[in-house]
């Protein structure tokens, strides 16, 4: 399957790296601006990722933050991309703004880490589940519901595309005692979590109270997009492997 590019987020991409070459170099817009001939505002606007970023300005801004050659190649290539068409964009009515992005940015990633306390990843979750908790939730209108758990379904082939998204997902235990729609839609989630599970590209681990604080309890959901693949050996301590079987009934086997 093709890569997922996404205009929008290449361009909140370019636009970060941007910024963090100009304040390397220790210049203002302004003073940015003098350099290289391109507008204040223009130079804003390529920072923040609003309008599409043009290859040569790019490079104009690079070597006037005296930038190497091999940075400039870089986001030149990947602003050449950004004319391409927007994967979610059937469902970009029902999506929130920040989540567009967010989603962008995973179809351009190599693997991805995931922390939920007290529900299953997106990623992993099945279509009955997915629908039980946006309805409960409230995270987008009702009437926009079916819609969004169509998307999540498209999202969630990342996983077994070709070639596959990195997933590392750690969840509370009590995610997996979480009664979603009643006890038949919670064995099917924790049957198909496990399957997931088996992928070789995917690991899940759970993380049980009597393990203690985790890294992301201090920021709550974290969800950070990485766009090259983590080294498998970056496994945060206190979270266990996860064996999820269906049948546990009150608690899942780690």
């Amino acid at each position: 399957m093709a890569p997922r590019t996404d205009p929008s987020a290449l361009r909140w991409l370019i636009g970060a790296e941007l910024g963090r070459y100009r304040r390397e170099a220790t210049l203002s817009l302004a003073e940015l601006s003098a350099r290289t001939g391109i507008g204040k505002p223009k130079l804003g606007h390529m920072e923040t990722g609003r309008y599409q970023q043009f290859p040569e300005d790019i490079a104009t801004v690079l070597r006037a933050c005296e930038v190497e050659q091999s940075a400039i190649d870089r986001l030149t290539a990947i602003a050449s991309r950004s004319d391409a068409k927007t994967w979610w964009a059937p469902w970009a009515a029902v999506m929130p703004d920040w989540f567009k992005t967010y989603v962008g940015l995973e179809g351009l990633a190599d693997s991805a880490f995931v922390f939920e306390s007290m529900v299953v990843p997106g990623l992993l979750q099945t279509e009955e589940y997915a629908q039980a908790l946006t309805l409960g939730t409230g995270f987008v209108r009702p009437d926009h519901a079916e819609r969004f758990v169509s998307f999540r379904q498209v999202r969630a082939r990342r996983l077994t595309d070709d070639p596959p998204l990195g997933l590392h997902a750690v969840i509370g235990e009590a995610a997996l005692r979480l009664r979603v729609n009643g006890d038949g839609t919670r064995r099917a989630q924790l049957a198909h979590l496990a399957a997931m599970a088996e992928l070789p590209n995917v690991t899940v681990q759970v993380l049980r109270p009597e393990d203690g604080p985790h890294p992301g309890h201090a920021a709550g959901q974290v969800r950070p997009a990485g766009l090259r693949a983590r080294p498998a050996d970056r496994l945060h301590r206190g979270a266990r492997r996860c064996d999820v079987r269906a049948g546990s009934g009150r608690r899942a086997h780690l």
